[in-house]
């Protein structure tokens, strides 16, 4: 379901692939499609301003975006079973256990009885993605919204029942009670297979973090012995009846042209099918094995033109960059006050540049979708953050009516930012519609490694000026092509000009977790350091001495007086501290390092994050969440980094591209700040920021040396 608005949303200029163009365009027909829902209590929640609570998504055409309503369904059925639809996914950040919460605290039932049909585009409403940590900001009230409509409305029944008064009835553990004459009926009783749809209205109240019961408990993962089980089915496990399996051709290098093709011994194989469309060369076979080998087999001549490499990048950003451009999409760049007349008057001045390479995403599970065509409606079973999305690509491709799609989205082995686009489903589709059976198909490593997008690279340069009594005076921050995503200052600064410059990028590049708001927090508060060692202050002090916003600050003290911040250390061990705004949420982290200064090993000995974004729906979660991105921000911060040349990757596996291991993980605590005050915000990104500027200002602690690059280490100290 989806309707056509009249808005479109500003997207995060590192989304890059987003509005890049299509990957394919098949010649195809065209028809229709369906729906259906058992007996039941639906409720349809319509929520005021939609689009200011959805995140950032993609609009390719002028004449599709957000629907002006966000519609949740909840569905009382007659089995007492509370089923829930959402068009968010669940990639492993528990998601399905928050909401889960969240509908159990106003409906007034027990968790156990509630199941989420998450990301199936024929059944849930709407969803622009499951990204920009939105879900607990926006799907969480909105479900909540909804589920104490549904309460409400089942209060009502009951009263119309018993011929009473409503205001006398409570509903309790999924039963409507009259606590005056004991009388009890169960919600499933209440129902008595009627079908009844109410709309609820924005005011719906809702019951207030401190009189939680459920929220706020650390639940348990609610389908989580089916993950340790391997009862648990992901993307690439899905099978159907006569499934053959698919594989792709795919050029040398980037941007390269087919210039000629043999498939003939390809076609000589049993069973194998050689598929070509345009620029879209694959083939089916009855097993992976053998597409592979078919694949193989085929005899292409491609021509390529000559591309930079990782080693003249961050030269090659500067000069393919385009004019600045404002972080909040309102003019060219930011400014305030007068950078100039501050720089020219301050005591003191510092400049420096910090650059990030591309990283991938690396999750557990690469790209995989399973589709099936029934004449002309098309159904894809596939791992994506944007089933939506993916449905209006699939759309475009074999142009047809969107509502001739439907996707699914089984629980994925992890995202990361790098499943927003539906590369895998298209070519799945387009294998199987010539098939004519259903094609499995599944991205090895290397072709994950390749073909899907990276985390942008960047350069960072920072200049300030500084009073004599370490007051910021002057702050300038330039973004070369990372991005805009925690691009603004949280610190209290009069003169300041901040601009993000679009560039031409050698490679494929897009969203990736926290977006740019990790370069830009690095670059950041590695600068904080290095002014604070400038005017000799203590780099706490340094901080708190130039930042009012008591939340942030809040953090920064509680995660200093936790890690032990100023007590003595051992020789050649170094702390350091890192922090930030971002996405709702506040982060400070410390870290303690060991530097071999003989080996140049770094070791990441202990980590330490204080986070608050308001009110905590699952505390154990949250930790996971905050640890998680920990351990996965120490891979970007130490040693990741894709290599290339001439248009081709040359590290793409995980034999030569090298992520975290067990070994590297450091002990991790975690202090959580619980503002019930607040509403709540998400925790999937924001935590990760913090983390490299920790531990490269830890490694200047304890040896003296600056590292300004992203990875800082790749191949230890004494290469730096």
């Amino acid at each position: 379901m989806s309707g056509k608005p009249d808005f479109q949303i500003p997207l995060e200029p590192e989304r890059y692939e987003l509005s890049a163009p299509p990957a394919y365009r098949f010649e195809v027909d065209r028809r229709e499609f369906f729906k259906f829902l058992g007996a039941g209590i639906l409720i349809v929640g319509v929520l005021k301003n939609a689009h200011a609570l959805q995140e950032s998504g993609a609009v390719r055409r002028t004449d599709e975006s957000l629907p002006k309503e966000i519609g949740a369904w909840l569905h009382l059925g007659e089995n007492s079973v509370v089923t829930v639809y959402t068009g968010k996914v669940e990639v492993g950040q528990n998601i399905r256990t928050s909401l889960s919460q969240c509908v159990a605290e106003e409906l007034h039932v027990p968790v156990n009885r509630i199941q989420m049909v998450m990301g199936d585009t024929q059944l849930t409403p709407f969803d622009m993605g499951t990204f920009g940590s939105r879900t607990t900001p926006t799907m969480s009230p909105q479900l909540r919204k909804v589920a104490a409509a549904a309460r409400d409305l089942l209060i009502g029944l009951a009263a119309a029942e018993w011929q009473t008064d409503r205001k006398r009835l409570v509903a309790v553990d999924g039963r409507v009670t009259d606590p005056g004459t004991k009388r009890s009926l169960e919600y499933a009783v209440l129902v008595k297979g009627q079908q009844l749809t109410q709309t609820i209205s924005t005011e719906e109240p809702l019951i207030p973090a401190t009189q939680w019961t459920v929220q706020g408990q650390s639940l348990p993962k609610v389908d989580g012995r089916d993950f340790v089980t391997g009862k648990h089915r992901y993307p690439s496990d899905q099978k159907l009846p006569e499934m053959l399996h698919g594989k792709i051709l795919r050029p040398t290098s980037f941007g390269a042209t087919l210039v000629s093709i043999d498939t003939h011994e390809a076609e000589q194989i049993p069973g194998v099918t050689v598929v070509r469309d345009g620029n879209f060369v694959g083939v089916v076979a009855p097993n992976a094995e053998i597409a592979s080998r078919a694949v193989a087999a085929i005899r292409a001549k491609w021509k390529a033109e000559p591309q930079p490499s990782n080693k003249e990048l961050f030269e090659y950003l500067k000069k393919n960059a385009t004019a600045g451009k404002d972080p909040t999409g309102d003019a060219s760049r930011y400014e305030a006050g007068s950078v100039e007349k501050a720089q020219a008057s301050a005591d003191h001045r510092l400049q420096q540049t910090y650059t990030v390479s591309y990283i991938a995403h690396a999750p557990l599970e690469p790209r995989a979708a399973l589709a099936q065509w029934s004449g002309d409606n098309l159904t894809v079973w596939t791992g994506t953050q944007r089933p939506f999305g993916v449905r209006s690509e699939l759309a475009e491709a074999f142009r047809i009516p969107e509502e001739s799609v439907r996707v699914l989205m089984p629980d994925t082995g992890s995202g990361y930012g790098g499943k927003h686009t539906g590369e895998a489903a298209i070519e799945a589709a387009r294998l199987a519609r010539t098939a004519k059976r259903p094609v499995k198909l599944v991205w090895t490593r290397e072709e994950a490694f390749t073909w899907a997008y990276f985390r942008p690279a960047g350069v960072i340069e920072v200049s300030s000026g500084l009073r004599g009594d370490g007051t910021i005076a002057a702050w300038e921050f330039h973004n070369y092509n990372s991005g805009a995503a925690g691009i603004r200052t949280y610190y209290d600064i009069a003169n300041q000009r901040i601009e993000f410059h679009p560039s031409r990028s050698p490679l494929r590049q897009g969203s990736y977790r926290a977006l740019a708001a990790t370069a830009n927090h690095f670059a950041r508060e590695s600068f904080m350091d290095e002014l604070a060692h400038l005017v000799n202050m203590d780099p706490l002090e340094f901080r708190l001495k130039n930042l009012k916003n008591e939340r942030l600050r809040a953090v920064f003290e509680a995660a200093a007086k936790k890690f032990g911040w100023g007590q003595a250390k051992a020789a050649s061990h170094g702390f350091g501290m890192g922090g930030g705004f971002e996405k709702a949420g506040n982060i400070a982290t410390c870290a303690e390092v060991a530097v071999d200064r003989k080996s140049g090993e770094v070791k990441v000995l202990r980590v330490l994050s204080a986070f608050e974004c308001g009110a905590i729906v699952n505390p154990d979660n949250l930790r996971n969440q905050i640890e998680g991105s920990n351990i996965m921000g120490l891979g970007g911060a130490l040693f990741e980094a894709i290599e290339f040349e001439n248009g081709r990757v040359l590290n793409g596996r995980f034999s030569s591209y090298r992520v975290p291991r067990f070994s590297d993980v450091p002990t991790i605590e975690t202090v959580l700040l619980d503002r019930k005050d607040i509403p709540s915000a998400g925790a999937g990104e924001c935590p990760m920021v913090g983390l490299a500027p920790a531990i490269g200002n830890a490694i200047f602690d304890a040896t003296g040396v600056r590292l300004r690059s992203l990875p800082m280490v790749p191949k230890g100290l004494k290469a730096a």
